[in-house]
């Protein structure tokens, strides 16, 4: 247990507290703007990404990994604020948190092995174009001033490390570009414009909302949607995050952190939140790898509002777009443009699926949910194909089946079947074949009562255990007919 403590929160801890600066810098406006979105006051997301941080820090399954506000879940929660405004919304996410928190008890993160990798290449690349989309406003249209902003910040957050790499090169683009915008001046946009910072900390209270069975059929469809789509989003990057770093993380133990981190949160005025890709890859490609990355985040958010506040408010979102901007281009597979030639043609109809879904929808689990749906269905398919060979012997005809045979690949089995009167008794023969639902029991049963009905002996031959196991338990044939 000690070994395990100071493997996820002590190692190299001054590379991991400079990581958790870093993306506590790049937290503000993205809170900011996802309570523009929900339609609620920038501290609801604030807060929301101060205390997820810190609470997933000790109870999530993946060091390193970045909680907080979402816009995924802030897209969710538009009509639930308009209609009944934000105390109904902390009680959702309070639902929410409970909704996640039962999830994780039923190892719902035993889910993620059913994701193909052509959905995961789809949400990453998905996602990617999602994160350089929404910076688009703070760079584009504004003024030159802005674009010499994000070329600088690009300069220094790619040549940088190759001169200074104990502190984080996106930490002194932010440091550096912000004295200059201090001492100077620039007509560029602030993280001021997008919202006040109050200077203060979340307390506790219970949302005013009624307690009655209407309330929770109100907010019930909203904290269900809030889960499953957080919960999606957190699974998927806790295994980009694993890929990144070549380590292993407990799916279940996160479902559990992020009801619990939600669930906390809701009585905090903090809106509902999941796991945040981008600043993950922020996170870990500042050399992050412990819990005290992902602490430090959260605290340090609460510093810079509470203590920085002044100073925070002039940052130059130039700056910060630079940074999304470069999580953008090392987010994106650029491998997909092979995968699309070179994999087949389902695999690659599965990933643009995915993409297309996310980006139409804005919705990263939609997207997965279809892509998955997709999937599942091309591979049905592919292994629906059944073959049936008739082969007539001395003294019996014998029809051997090849392929697995289950509900979706009944109809092709007995289109192929010619049933007749024949002279001599016949064989199915299942040596190659594999019988998987009640389905293909029920398959067996009728092709043979349609040959006993033709006056036709028939036995069944050569099933393997597990088949024959689930004829014996399901079938209404006589035992005279299993040999």
């Amino acid at each position: 247990m000690l070994e395990k403590f100071k493997k996820e929160w002590l190692t190299a801890p001054g590379t991991n507290i400079l990581a958790g600066v870093v993306v506590a810098l790049a937290l503000i406006p993205e809170a900011i703007a996802f309570s523009i979105i929900a339609g609620v006051d920038p501290m609801v997301g604030l807060y929301a990404s101060f205390l997820i941080a810190v609470i997933i820090s000790f109870v999530g399954g993946r060091p390193a990994m970045i909680s907080a506000a979402t816009g995924a879940i802030a897209l969710l929660i538009v009509p639930l604020v308009n209609d009944y405004g934000v105390d109904y919304l902390l009680a959702a996410t309070i639902l929410m948190g409970v909704i996640q928190l039962v999830f994780g008890l039923l190892k719902v993160g035993k889910l993620m092995k059913f994701i193909p990798n052509s959905v995961m290449i789809g949400f990453v690349n998905a996602l990617a174009i999602m994160i350089f989309m929404s910076q688009i406003e703070h760079i584009f249209g504004i003024s030159i001033d802005s674009y010499v902003y994000v070329i600088a910040t690009l300069f220094i957050v790619y040549v940088f490390p190759k001169f200074i790499k104990k502190v984080p090169a996106p930490l002194i683009a932010l440091v550096v570009l912000t004295g200059v915008y201090i001492i100077f001046g620039s007509n560029v946009g602030t993280v001021g414009d997008l919202g006040t910072i109050e200077r203060s900390l979340p307390s506790f209270f219970i949302p005013d909302v009624p307690f009655t069975m209407e309330t929770l059929m109100i907010i019930l469809p909203y904290s269900l949607s809030m889960a499953v789509v957080g919960l999606v989003e957190s699974l998927l990057t806790a295994r980009i995050v694993d890929n990144a770093t070549d380590t292993y993380s407990s799916k279940n133990k996160e479902s559990r952190g992020q009801g619990i981190a939600n669930f906390i949160t809701g009585f905090f005025g903090g809106m509902g939140g999941c796991a945040m890709i981008g600043q993950s890859i922020i996170n870990v490609r500042s050399g992050a790898t412990t819990r005290l990355s992902t602490f430090t985040a959260g605290v340090f958010l609460m510093f810079l509002i509470i203590v920085l506040g002044d100073w925070v408010v002039q940052i130059p979102m130039p700056i910060l777009a630079g940074i999304m901007v470069m999580v953008a281009i090392g987010t994106f597979d650029w491998n997909s443009f092979k995968y699309i030639a070179k994999a087949p043609r389902t695999d690659s109809f599965v990933m643009l699926i995915t993409v297309t879904i996310v980006l139409f929808t804005h919705n990263l689990a939609i997207g997965v949910i279809v892509g998955v749906i997709f999937s599942a269905l091309f591979f049905a398919t592919k292994i629906s194909k059944v073959d049936v060979h008739l082969e007539e012997m001395k003294n019996t005809i014998t029809l051997s089946f090849e392929g697995q045979i289950f509900f979706a690949s009944i109809d092709t089995t007995l289109e192929q079947i010619d049933f007749k009167k024949y002279e001599k008794p016949v064989q199915l023969d299942f040596s190659k074949a594999h019988l998987w639902d009640d389905s293909a029991v029920d398959a067996i049963d009728t092709i043979v009562r349609k040959f006993e009905e033709k006056g036709n002996i028939v036995h069944i031959r050569e099933l393997n255990t597990d088949s024959r196991k689930i004829v014996k338990e399901l079938s209404q044939l006589n035992e005279q007919h299993l040999t």
